[in-house]
């Protein structure tokens, strides 16, 4: 049996894990802003693609219901830092939108309608045909679902490993960034753990491990230019 003051250590340390994920994913939900300062300041999106905002929005969506008590108790943390986000991408794809040439605005407002049917299709079909007490249970169908989503999210690390180690370059993935995502994924894969909730530990274990891998890369290919020693010194 546990005393009340470990248990009491327990809890804080599965809080701490958690807060410490939403600060770290704050940083990521906030990275896109230098971009979309170029959008509004050139009022054109140039070659810029909306994409991973309307994939990004879904995916905090899916997180969002998976955290709230009504399908999962106790993962709190999970609801505050994806409804956090969701606000993030909202705002960026409604920037995307004003200031797209036509084509991209209809299209783009077309995924974004599809983002808010597919999520109403989820909170419908969950509440409807799962409960606590049926044998796949509400928690189980929207936690594979966020397990999902997150696992395809990672297709976005992927590209830019291959793209590192084929053009033995750094310049297309920031250092603060990839740190931020790895220290990120790994508070929620330690808040998952310690709350013993696989939906929660498993996606970011994949992403914790994809992260090391980047941090690994960018030491490998970020190397300093060497002084030739050979040059004369200027005064």
């Amino acid at each position: 049996m546990f005393s009340s003051s470990e248990i009491d250590f327990y809890s804080i340390c599965t809080y701490a894990a958690g807060v410490a994920g939403n600060l770290l994913a704050f940083v990521l939900f906030v990275s896109p802003i230098p971009t979309f300062r170029r959008i509004v300041r050139n009022q054109s999106t140039e070659n810029f693609s909306g994409l991973p905002y309307i994939y990004a929005l879904l995916n905090c969506l899916i997180c969002l219901w998976y955290g709230l008590p009504c399908v999962t108790s106790g993962v709190i943390l999970v609801a505050t830092v994806n409804s956090i986000g969701a606000i993030f991408q909202l705002m960026y794809i409604t920037i995307f939108i004003v200031h797209a040439p036509t084509v991209k605005k209809l299209r783009m407002s077309g995924l974004l309608a599809a983002v808010f049917v597919i999520f109403a299709i989820i909170i419908f079909v969950s509440l409807e045909f799962f409960s606590p007490t049926t044998h796949i249970t509400r928690r189980t169908f929207v936690g594979y679902l966020s397990v999902a989503s997150l696992i395809s999210m990672f297709a976005s690390p992927l590209f830019i490993i291959n793209l590192v180690i084929r053009t033995r370059s750094v310049e297309f993935m920031p250092f603060y960034l990839s740190l931020s995502t790895f220290l990120m994924s790994l508070s929620f894969f330690a808040y998952g753990m310690l709350l013993h909730d696989f939906f929660i530990y498993f996606p970011n274990g994949i992403g914790t491990i994809l992260g090391v891998i980047q941090l690994l890369l960018y030491a490998n290919y970020s190397k300093p230019q060497r002084v030739d020693n050979r040059l004369p010194l200027l005064t």
